[in-house]
Parts: C-alpha cells; structure tokens; sequence
C-alpha cells in the first residue's frame, strides 16, 4: 500500500469522523481535505479547481434560483391548497390524492422548498380536518425524495452523477432517463407508505401539556408564536441559550425547543441549540419578512398562509418559464437537435442559465439579493467532493477498493449460486456503500466517492458502468432512514415532533424496498454489456 493511499483514507476516515460530530459546516470540512491532499501533491491545483467549475454543480446553483422564482411567485402554495381535500376525509383518502402530486412537483423542483411551503399548511390543514399531521409530514418529505430521484434535475445528487460522468468521457444521463428506475420505485414507495402509514407512524401528534396556544399569549401582545427550524448557518448552534441572546439577534423570545419528539419547556437557558431543533418562538409580524428569506432558519411557519407576492398572470409566466426549461432541455438531447444545432449545448445548463437570467430581470426573484438564495456549503461541498474523487483515483486507492470489492463478488459461494449472481452482488455492495455515507453525511458527497469506485470496478470487469452509476444516483438519494439523512427530513422533524426511531421504524423497510427493486431493476434497463 503506497503513502498516497494511506493518506487518502486516514483523510476520508477523518473526514467522516468530523461530520458525523457536526464539528464544522460539511463544505469547510471537505475543502480541508481537498487542501491536504494538495499539500501532499496527490491532486494538482488544476485538479482541486475543477469542480468549481464543472457543469453539473453550476446547474445546481442555477436551479436553486429558478426554484427561488417558483417558490416566490406563490403557484406552489396554490398547488397545495389544491391538492389538498376539504371536509371529512381519512388518512389513506388524502394520501392518496397528496403523494403521487407532490412527487411529480418534486421530480422538477427543489425538494427543500418544496417542504418549507407544503410542511406548515399540511400542518394546519391537518388539525382543521381532525386529523394527526403526524401522518402526512414523513411522508411528505420521503415522497420528495422519492419524486426526486425520476429526473435529472429532480435532485441535486443526479446532477453531480451526469457532471462526473461528463468528465470522464461519457455522454451524461438524459433528462428523463431517470424515469426508467425513478417511477417504478417511487410508486412503489407511495404504496408502502399508504399501506403502513397508520401502523407504523405515530398514531397522535405528540402534544405535551406544556406547548403554547395562541390563547397563552398576553392581550394586547402585539407578538404571536411561530415555529422556526434552526439552519445550517445559525451562529448559535452548539451554544446554550444563555450564551446566546436569542431576543438581542431577532427580536424574539424563545419558549420552547422541540427535539426528537421531545418538548423542552424548562430550563430553557440551559439548551444547547443544534441544526433542525424547531423552536417555539413569540415574534411580532416583522419577523417574516426580516427572516423568512435568510438561511440562518431552513423554515418559518407563523401559523397563517404564505402571503402571494405575485398576481396570477406572473405565476402563470413563471411556471409556463419552467415547462419551457425542461421541454428545452428534453428536445436538447435529440440527435436532430444536435445536428441543427452543432456549436450550441442545448442541455440542462444552458436552458437553467436562460431561465435564471429571464427570472431576474424580470424580477420574479430579488435580482439584487439573488446570492442569498443559493446554498454556498451545498455548492462548495460538492465542487470539494469532485477533487476527493480524483485524489482516490490518482492514488489508487478507488482500484484497489474496487478490485477488492470484485473478489467478493467473485468468491467460490457467491459463484455457486450462479453466473449471473456477481454482478448482482457488485451493485449491491455498491449501493449499500454509497447509502450508509449519505445517512453519515451528505447525498452529493456519497455520490462524489462513490464514483470512482464505480469507474473503477467497471473498467476493471470490462462493463459498460452506465448501471453503476444509476445505482449510485439512486442511493446517494435514499436517505430515508435517519432524519440526518436528508435536509428535508431535519424539517418535518420537529414540526411533527418526530421521534428519531420514526424514521428508522418508516425509512428502513422503504430503503430496503428501494435497494431490491433497484439491484432488480437496473441491470435489466441499463447492460453490463458494452
């Protein structure tokens, strides 16, 4: 074993030590390493840079604003109310009709606003119809995810896949090539979650004796509560309250934390605040507009319904702008349209950068504020995760993994079970690799160190590593199991005052259900044979 391979993973074991502790932001972290490995010369600066520049993670970047329009022009608010069943319904009726729509809204959106608007009003429309939100709020954000995985642009993990499969030589994946493996499992995700939603998540909203009704508030307070999810960027996580003057920061006092499906009322002075704790908050009505587009919080639900900052006719612009972007990016890929097109991409890219720059100036977003609506660590940890990639092949720790990985598969049990079970178990180890880091850390970063290992086994066995790399885009996805796994996950826990053993009790089985159909499936739609 070479010196560079063993720096390489002391760097990725610390790596992961770091993040699992939450230490420091996951882009910091990553950049760290990325700078080590430079300092060591297993990377070049060329090498470190270029996915500051790649393809793939600038698209994330765009979309983040293009999802910032849909999100400001108020069609996905009106989307809900929609959807959404008034009168006496049951909990399988009104699943039935939320989650197929709110997957298909996902597959072209980003999934975290898409959560931030629909978690608060799910959340009220439940109590006005007497049913527990506590049935609709996990279900919601793994639909999104789910939703997600079936196109392109559905998430950000299958974009970072199509930029390092670019970068290797290869063509990138279709805008609805997806769809093949994304349909197939999110329908069968929605069946398991409309069949063991009311066995297996929380009968009842956890409502403990000591949380706070409008009623509890003082007349003549011109204050009234809302319920704020701590961001990755609030400057007091980690800190006890006491250190950290809540009122002095935002002008509003603090009444309850709500953690793991625990209200702390207590002692309050005495809490450590921590990423996706959801807070109890007195504020007066400057709060909103003072913090609702800041990314200190990921959520601000002030118990009344988003206010429309558009007219009908901008939403109808915005949305007709987005089925414009996709058709484009569709129509794009077709041999016929690269011919008439020769010396213009006509990709996912060009017609997110088209949409971007017709959004603001038109302003359906802020054009002067457009910076604060793209994730910086999400952006920074992802173009990082590139460099780490190339450190694990330059050093040859990806073929040594990956010819250690193939043995497995080739071992005498596992060839007598028949020819065509090593490739089988090559995807699924793979898989299973690629899902426990994104539930450690982060889906892009999974994704990013998942691939060279799937270059690399596919270069080795001859294949073509098409499926490979379908497998990782959809593991580095399911973070169903854990609520770190997924941001969306960290939102709908402490609305709905989720326990963490909820999502194990949910996610598990739904991860297990993915993983089969997935191994099953893809080598079925995408051949080894090159």
């Amino acid at each position: 074993m070479s010196l560079d391979i063993i720096v390489v993973i002391l760097a990725l074991v610390g790596m992961l030590a770091v993040l699992v502790k939450d230490v420091m932001r996951p882009g910091m972290v990553l950049f760290s390493v990325v700078v080590l490995f430079l300092c060591f010369g297993i990377i070049s600066p060329k090498e470190m840079l270029e996915g500051f520049s790649n393809k793939g993670m600038i698209t994330v970047a765009l979309l983040f604003l293009v999802s910032e329009g849909v999100r400001q022009s108020g069609a996905l608010t009106q989307v809900i109310k929609k959807i959404l069943p008034q009168g006496k319904t049951t909990v399988a009726k009104a699943q039935l009709r939320m989650l197929p729509s709110i997957a298909f809204i996902s597959a072209f959106l980003n999934n975290t606003p898409v959560v931030v608007i629909f978690a608060p009003i799910i959340k009220r429309w439940a109590k006005s119809v007497n049913l527990p939100a506590s049935k609709f709020l996990i279900p919601l954000s793994y639909v999104t995810i789910l939703g997600g995985l079936c196109t392109l642009i559905g998430t950000s993990t299958n974009l970072v896949v199509h930029g390092m499969m670019i970068d290797a030589g290869y063509d990138g994946i279709g805008m609805f090539e997806l769809t093949l493996i994304g349909v197939p499992v999110t329908v069968a995700g929605i069946i398991y979650l409309l069949a063991t939603s009311k066995r297996l998540l929380p009968d009842s909203d956890r409502i403990a004796a000591s949380d706070l009704q409008e009623d509890d508030v003082e007349p003549g307070d011109a204050r009234h509560l809302m319920e704020v999810v701590i961001g990755p960027r609030f400057p007091g996580i980690n800190k006890q309250l006491k250190d950290f003057d809540f009122k002095r920061h935002y002008g509003a006092e603090v009444k309850e934390i709500k953690r793991n499906g625990k209200t702390i009322y207590r002692n309050l002075e005495k809490q450590r605040l921590y990423e996706g704790d959801t807070l109890v908050i007195l504020a007066d009505d400057s709060f909103v507009p003072t913090w609702g587009e800041s990314s200190v919080f990921l959520m601000i639900a002030n118990g009344k319904d988003p206010e429309l900052k558009a007219n009908k006719r901008k939403r109808t612009f915005v949305l007709v702008l987005v089925v414009l972007m996709i058709i484009g990016a569709t129509v794009g890929e077709l041999p016929v349209t690269r011919e008439m097109f020769p010396n213009i991409k006509l990709d996912m890219f060009f017609f997110a950068a088209a949409t971007t720059v017709i959004m603001a100036w038109t302003n359906v977003f802020p054009s002067k504020k457009y910076t604060k609506y793209i994730s910086w660590d999400i952006l920074i940890t992802i173009a990082c995760a590139f460099g780490i990639s190339k450190a694990m092949t330059n050093s040859g720790m990806a073929d040594m993994i990956a010819k250690f990985i193939i043995d497995v598969s080739e071992s005498d049990f596992i060839a007598s079970l028949g020819p065509n079970y090593g490739t089988y178990i090559l995807l699924a180890i793979l898989y299973l690799v690629t899902n426990v880091i994104t539930e450690l850390i982060t889906n892009n970063a999974a994704a990013a160190l998942a691939f060279p290992l799937a270059l690399s086994i596919a270069t080795q066995l001859g294949v073509d590593p098409t499926p490979f790399f379908m497998v990782i885009c959809i593991s580095a996805s399911a973070g169903f199991t854990t609520p770190i796994g997924y941001q969306t996950n960290l939102i709908v826990q402490g609305i709905g005052n989720y326990k963490f053993t909820d999502f194990v009790r949910v996610g598990l089985p739904l991860n297990l259900l993915v993983f089969v159909i997935s191994i099953l499936l893809i080598p079925q739609i995408w051949p080894f044979s090159l």
